[in-house]
């Protein structure tokens, strides 16, 4: 009898990563769908009030200074994303049950955490654009534009602005991490070189913004949107490499431990 059920019992079916990863990216635009047209509108007001409000700050502004303000203005709005949307999203998903739902599931968590990941880069990415948009409406810039530079530089700062707001999401209490999240926001508009000049702060708040990743992002995109004016150094490219590594390994440490 036990071997005819044993022979009768349906044998386990085999997901691939492949189609799991799919599946879990259908269901985060489903969820964070509603959230689209809100992300765009915050989008488009950051980048008018970082470029067109900061402007009127400046009087007489130059060309010169008006291309510093325009090519930081996306660094800011990747980051508000990354840093301020995304933790602000997981701690709400934790409150209402779905993060532990889907915690729950019989998955890999870093396919878990890639999905979640991929839309939020599909979600932050346009705003390079709408900074750049801002720009040429309000000053009439020319954008002398890298492309392999620019398109690597948005990657990695969204890659690591969204790993390590995430990490502050699950590794903090929901409350506890929202908060955090509205200091950074004033942190990134206000004490970040990024729509001013580093030489403006003091030797050792620049030492500090050395190993943080707001400036190195900024000077990467920076460089890729005006070649001609700026660049960039590998040290940028390796602090915010060690900064995405870093996000992406506290995130999941957290997703384990706690599942």
């Amino acid at each position: 009898m036990s071997d005819t059920a044993t022979a009768l019992r349906p044998a386990p079916v085999q997901v691939s990563p492949w189609a799991t990863y799919r599946t879990l990216l259908r269901w985060q635009v489903a969820s964070i769908g509603p959230l689209l047209p809100l992300v765009v509108v915050i989008q488009a007001l950051l980048a008018a009030g970082i470029i067109v409000g900061f402007g009127f700050l400046i009087p007489d502004i130059d060309p010169g200074t008006a291309l510093f303000l325009s090519t930081g203005a996306p660094t800011v709005l990747l980051l508000t994303v990354g840093l301020v949307i995304v933790p602000q999203g997981v701690s709400r998903s934790r409150t209402d049950g779905t993060f532990n739902y889907m915690r729950s599931l019989p998955i890999a968590r870093p396919l878990l955490l890639a999905a979640e990941m991929t839309v939020w880069l599909l979600i932050a990415l346009p705003s390079v654009a709408v900074g750049v948009l801002v720009a040429r409406l309000r000053y009439d810039l020319t954008f002398d534009i890298d492309w392999p530079v620019l398109v690597a530089a948005a990657l990695l700062v969204t890659l690591t602005a969204t790993a390590v707001g995430y990490a502050i999401a699950v590794s903090l209490q929901p409350l506890l991490a929202q908060l955090l999240t509205q200091v950074l926001v004033f942190f990134v508009l206000l004490f970040s070189p990024i729509t001013f000049p580093a030489t403006q702060l003091p030797a050792w708040f620049q030492s500090v913004h050395d190993v943080l990743p707001a400036r190195p992002g900024a000077d990467l995109l920076r460089a890729g949107l005006a070649s001609q004016t700026f660049e960039a150094s590998g040290r940028d490219l390796l602090v915010l490499g060690v900064w995405c590594v870093l996000g992406v390994a506290v995130t999941l440490r957290a997703l384990v431990r706690r599942g």
